[in-house]
């Protein structure tokens, strides 16, 4: 994991190593993070401290914690020996992998996300894992193109993240096909709009056209 950190975040990776055993059980909740405290040895003040939003803050440092795991282990290997297909196959599982033995922690933990309190919070963190992804990719995007992508990466992503979840076995064959067929789908879909836009440059521009029809087309 990351080095040099803030007092802060050495507060709350002490706590989140503590919680991981507690939430695979009795789930991500107050009871798992009073006994986490006690067994990091952190006062109720301290707790507060570091972790203003309680469990869920917690939830999301772990998921924060995946990505920069995910994140070392792609930026490690050559991804110009790769296709872009087998490149985003390879970061999604990166990111899936990383969770580890930690599976049913990982199921409590999206089980916490669907609860009304934590409303828009799973949501930002896939778009934070979808970001990491394409950064880590070297991604290049801007403007409509940024944003479409990580939209479309995060749908991948929590359909996949379901998918690894539900594969017991222990070389999640089901779940890495899941993915396969998922990125294909997408790649499919990036060509056929890169076919559109080919098709469409050479069009009149509609802009233009609506603002001639406004004068006659007879105007210049």
């Amino acid at each position: 994991m990351t080095t040099n950190r803030t007092r802060a975040d050495t507060a709350r990776l002490a706590l989140l190593e503590a919680i991981l055993p507690h939430a695979a059980f009795d789930g991500w909740n107050e009871a798992s993070l009073a006994a986490a405290a006690k067994d990091a040895g952190m006062s109720t003040g301290e707790v507060q401290l570091y972790l203003t939003g309680g469990v869920l803050d917690l939830i999301g440092f772990w998921s924060l914690e995946l990505d920069r795991q995910a994140r070392d282990s792609i930026e490690e290997v050559d991804l110009a020996a790769m296709k872009v297909r087998e490149r985003v196959t390879f970061a999604v599982r990166q990111r899936l992998e990383a969770i580890g033995p930690d599976e049913e922690v990982a199921r409590k933990a999206r089980a916490r996300l669907l609860l009304p309190d934590a409303a828009g919070l799973g949501a930002k963190l896939v778009w934070n894992t979808s970001d990491m992804i394409w950064r880590a990719l070297g991604d290049p995007s801007t403007d409509f193109n940024f944003y479409t992508k990580r939209m479309t990466l995060s749908a991948v992503y929590t359909s996949s993240l379901s998918a690894w979840l539900a594969d017991m076995s222990g070389d999640k064959a089901e779940a890495a096909a899941f993915l396969d067929r998922r990125i294909g789908n997408v790649m499919q879909f990036e060509k056929v709009k890169a076919q559109v836009r080919k098709a469409a440059s050479g069009l009149p521009d509609p802009a233009g056209l609506l603002a001639k029809l406004r004068y006659g087309l007879g105007r210049s």
